[in-house]
């Protein structure tokens, strides 16, 4: 049985919730399953009113209460939900203006042979099977442009390496698609690495949302997920959960 999403931090206007890896955000309009959508509207109900519904590709209406943003099925970690209307339109204003920082913790396949870096690429979507995206390189100004900065934390034994990105912009797979782009994709992506071994012991990719922070009507706020089983059990790099040295400056 999956886990179920577990409250990190909460507000009047807000909650924090660690979304488990496997956990789809809201229905996809093709397949029944449990959302994090029916977990809110189960437990908060009076979000049911709150934010902006999803169409799916066959019409349907599907309720995304209190969702500003998102995270893939696959991924596992913190995610904002705004429990009133002003609250929504204040975060995705935030986000929009890049004023929420989120910080991911990834293996990725191959040694790092720089201790940090920025990837500048559009994501766009490939228009013959298999239908995927992929990162075009453009520069910085393009209003297309989106942007991951990554940082270091330790190559291991394996041909492998763990490292911190922070993604500057917000686009589908973004932090996937990125890595791959530049010979290092995420450990287990089927997706985006579909000819390498899993290793490390996943079978998901191996993205983790780790820590969220913003400033709201004048207060600043900070969240953190704490690192899923399958992170926990990677020995090489257990330890640097709590080290802030390995963190991303702003």
């Amino acid at each position: 049985m999956m886990d179920a999403p577990r409250v990190i931090g909460e507000t009047e206007d807000f909650l924090v919730v660690d979304k488990p890896a496997g956990l789809i955000v809201h229905s996809d309009g093709r397949t029944v399953e449990p959302s994090l959508a029916d977990w809110i509207l189960g437990n908060y109900p009076a979000l049911a009113s709150v934010g902006e519904s999803w169409i799916s590709p066959q019409g349907e209406r599907v309720p995304c209460p209190g969702i500003v943003h998102r995270l893939d099925r696959s991924t596992s970690g913190a995610m904002l939900i705004a429990k009133t209307p002003e609250a929504f339109a204040q975060l995705k204003t935030l986000f929009k203006e890049r004023n929420i920082q989120k910080i991911y913790l990834a293996y990725v396949h191959g040694h790092m042979a720089e201790s940090e870096g920025r990837i500048v690429a559009e994501i766009v979507r490939s228009s013959i099977p298999p239908k995927r995206w992929y990162a075009r390189p453009c520069g910085e100004s393009d209003v297309r442009a989106a942007i991951t900065a990554w940082k270091l934390l330790m190559n291991l034994d394996e041909d492998a390496a763990y490292i911190e990105a922070r993604p500057l912009t917000g686009r589908t797979h973004q932090i996937r698609v990125h890595c791959a782009s530049i010979g290092h994709p995420l450990v287990a992506d089927h997706v985006y690495a579909p000819e390498k071994r899993p290793i490390l012991g996943f079978t998901r990719p191996a993205l983790h949302a780790s820590s969220i922070s913003l400033e709201y009507m004048g207060t600043p706020y900070a969240f953190s997920a704490p690192l899923p089983p399958d992170f926990l059990a990677v020995p090489q790099t257990r330890d640097l959960w709590d080290d802030s040295r390995y963190h991303l400056e702003s």
